[in-house]
Protein backbone atom coordinates (compact mmCIF):
# COMPACT_ATOMS: atom_id res chain seq x y z
CA UNK A 1 0.00 0.00 0.00
CA UNK A 2 1.20 3.70 -0.66
CA UNK A 3 2.15 6.18 2.16
CA UNK A 4 0.56 9.12 0.34
CA UNK A 5 1.36 11.64 3.45
CA UNK A 6 4.02 13.15 1.62
CA UNK A 7 2.15 14.02 -1.37
CA UNK A 8 -0.51 15.52 0.89
CA UNK A 9 2.15 17.38 2.83
CA UNK A 10 3.16 18.69 0.39
CA UNK A 11 0.13 20.01 -1.54
CA UNK A 12 -1.32 21.58 1.69
CA UNK A 13 2.22 23.71 2.23
CA UNK A 14 1.77 24.65 -1.23
CA UNK A 15 -2.12 25.75 -0.59
CA UNK A 16 -1.39 27.60 2.15
CA UNK A 17 1.70 29.67 0.97
CA UNK A 18 -0.28 30.15 -1.96
CA UNK A 19 -2.84 31.97 -0.27
CA UNK A 20 -0.68 33.54 1.56
CA UNK A 21 0.59 34.64 -2.04
CA UNK A 22 -2.60 35.31 -2.91
CA UNK A 23 -3.15 37.87 0.15
CA UNK A 24 0.13 40.01 -0.29
CA UNK A 25 -2.73 42.95 -1.29
CA UNK A 26 -4.20 43.26 2.14
CA UNK A 27 -0.76 43.58 3.75
CA UNK A 28 0.86 46.76 3.69
CA UNK A 29 2.99 45.84 6.25
CA UNK A 30 5.23 43.50 4.07
CA UNK A 31 8.38 45.08 2.55
CA UNK A 32 9.48 44.14 -1.11
CA UNK A 33 11.72 41.57 -0.10
CA UNK A 34 9.22 40.26 2.14
CA UNK A 35 6.72 39.98 -0.88
CA UNK A 36 9.19 38.63 -3.30
CA UNK A 37 10.43 35.67 -0.25
CA UNK A 38 6.62 34.72 0.02
CA UNK A 39 6.36 34.43 -3.75
CA UNK A 40 9.44 32.70 -4.22
CA UNK A 41 8.80 30.20 -1.49
CA UNK A 42 5.70 29.29 -3.11
CA UNK A 43 7.99 28.48 -6.50
CA UNK A 44 9.62 26.43 -3.95
CA UNK A 45 6.33 24.61 -2.78
CA UNK A 46 5.59 24.08 -6.12
CA UNK A 47 8.70 22.41 -6.67
CA UNK A 48 8.45 19.77 -3.71
CA UNK A 49 4.96 18.89 -4.34
CA UNK A 50 5.26 18.56 -8.10
CA UNK A 51 8.08 16.07 -7.47
CA UNK A 52 6.60 14.33 -4.97
CA UNK A 53 3.51 13.86 -6.99
CA UNK A 54 5.18 12.38 -10.00
CA UNK A 55 7.12 10.22 -7.56
CA UNK A 56 4.04 8.95 -5.73
CA UNK A 57 2.08 8.80 -9.06
CA UNK A 58 4.88 6.49 -10.99
CA UNK A 59 4.65 4.41 -7.84
CA UNK A 60 1.00 4.12 -8.18
CA UNK A 61 1.13 3.16 -12.25
CA UNK A 62 3.44 0.16 -10.97
CA UNK A 63 2.12 -0.82 -7.76
CA UNK A 64 -1.41 -0.31 -8.54
CA UNK A 65 -1.99 -0.71 -11.62
CA UNK A 66 0.81 -3.16 -12.49
CA UNK A 67 2.21 -1.37 -15.50
CA UNK A 68 5.24 -3.35 -16.22
CA UNK A 69 7.30 -0.46 -17.91
CA UNK A 70 7.41 3.17 -16.46
CA UNK A 71 9.46 5.96 -18.04
CA UNK A 72 11.60 7.90 -15.64
CA UNK A 73 10.39 11.54 -16.72
CA UNK A 74 7.43 13.25 -15.41
CA UNK A 75 6.65 14.02 -18.82
CA UNK A 76 6.37 10.05 -19.62
CA UNK A 77 4.88 9.41 -16.88
CA UNK A 78 1.96 11.77 -17.02
CA UNK A 79 1.31 10.70 -20.42
CA UNK A 80 1.15 7.36 -19.20
CA UNK A 81 -1.41 8.19 -16.34
CA UNK A 82 -3.07 9.71 -19.46
CA UNK A 83 -3.91 7.01 -21.39
CA UNK A 84 -4.92 5.08 -17.86
CA UNK A 85 -7.52 7.85 -16.82
CA UNK A 86 -5.72 9.22 -13.27
CA UNK A 87 -5.34 12.55 -14.23
CA UNK A 88 -7.53 15.40 -13.29
CA UNK A 89 -7.02 17.94 -15.97
CA UNK A 90 -5.97 17.69 -19.02
CA UNK A 91 -2.52 16.21 -19.99
CA UNK A 92 -2.03 19.48 -21.88
CA UNK A 93 -1.49 21.06 -18.31
CA UNK A 94 0.34 18.28 -17.06
CA UNK A 95 3.32 19.13 -19.47
CA UNK A 96 3.06 22.74 -18.98
CA UNK A 97 3.31 22.11 -15.55
CA UNK A 98 6.44 19.97 -16.36
CA UNK A 99 7.52 22.37 -18.49
CA UNK A 100 7.29 25.27 -15.66
CA UNK A 101 9.25 23.05 -13.12
CA UNK A 102 11.97 22.87 -15.52
CA UNK A 103 12.24 26.64 -16.22
CA UNK A 104 12.36 27.29 -12.53
CA UNK A 105 14.55 25.43 -11.45
CA UNK A 106 17.11 28.14 -9.53
CA UNK A 107 15.40 31.29 -10.85
CA UNK A 108 12.41 32.76 -9.40
CA UNK A 109 12.91 35.71 -10.78
CA UNK A 110 11.31 37.89 -13.81
CA UNK A 111 9.04 36.34 -16.42
CA UNK A 112 9.64 32.52 -15.43
CA UNK A 113 8.74 33.22 -12.02
CA UNK A 114 5.75 35.14 -12.73
CA UNK A 115 4.45 32.44 -15.40
CA UNK A 116 5.04 29.74 -12.34
CA UNK A 117 2.93 31.97 -10.17
CA UNK A 118 -0.21 32.12 -12.94
CA UNK A 119 -0.23 28.08 -13.09
CA UNK A 120 -0.70 27.60 -9.33
CA UNK A 121 -4.71 28.17 -8.89
CA UNK A 122 -5.17 25.25 -11.97
CA UNK A 123 -1.88 23.31 -10.60
CA UNK A 124 -3.18 23.06 -7.07
CA UNK A 125 -6.89 22.48 -8.59
CA UNK A 126 -5.54 19.17 -10.80
CA UNK A 127 -2.70 18.08 -8.07
CA UNK A 128 -5.92 17.76 -5.24
CA UNK A 129 -7.97 15.76 -7.96
CA UNK A 130 -4.74 13.77 -8.63
CA UNK A 131 -4.28 13.35 -4.90
CA UNK A 132 -8.22 11.81 -4.86
CA UNK A 133 -7.64 9.77 -7.36
CA UNK A 134 -4.65 7.60 -5.83
CA UNK A 135 -5.34 8.32 -2.11
CA UNK A 136 -9.04 7.48 -2.40
CA UNK A 137 -9.70 10.16 0.09
CA UNK A 138 -11.43 13.16 0.28
CA UNK A 139 -9.34 16.65 0.35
Amino acid sequence: MIDYDKFEKSLKHLEAQYGNYRNLGERDSLTDLDREAIAESVIQRFETCYDTLWKHLKRYLFEELGVPEIPNSPKGVFRLANENHLLAGSIDHWLHYADARVSTAHDYSGEKAKACLELMTDFIDDAIGLYQTLSGKSW
